[in-house]
């Protein structure tokens, strides 16, 4: 059996968690306070993900570089692909928040979309 020490960022409370697992499978849940830490806890064992943020160059706009981020979380595991895939990008103002900037960005069918208004120079 292993056993696996989380610290809980489903809200506020930042609860201990403590995962017993065999065989890949969660066997025991000890230490969350509300189902948000039981979700997060069981996921981040078995499936962990993430959203990813970061910025790409922007051509003819009013800032050098576009906020943005995957518009949903991606597998842990991809995060060097996608980071790869949003070096590579160098989009053309303007943009608008959401605006997607790569479409099914590392295989992972996830968008990466924009989070701030980027006017032309």
């Amino acid at each position: 059996m292993t056993t696996k020490e989380l610290t809980c960022i489903g809200c506020p409370m930042g609860c201990q968690i403590t995962v017993q697992m065999e065989k890949g499978e969660v066997v025991s849940l000890e230490g969350y306070t509300c189902q948000k830490g039981e979700i997060y806890a069981r996921k981040e064992v078995t499936n962990p993900t993430r959203i990813v943020t970061s910025t790409v160059l922007i051509e003819g706009g009013d800032k050098e570089r576009l906020p943005v981020k995957t518009k949903n979380d991606i597998p842990k595991d991809k995060i060097f692909d996608v980071m790869k895939d949003i070096d590579a990008v160098v989009a053309k103002a303007p943009k608008k928040i959401g605006d997607v900037i790569i479409e099914n960005v590392a295989g992972t069918g996830v968008e990466v979309i924009a989070t701030r208004n980027i006017d032309r120079e």
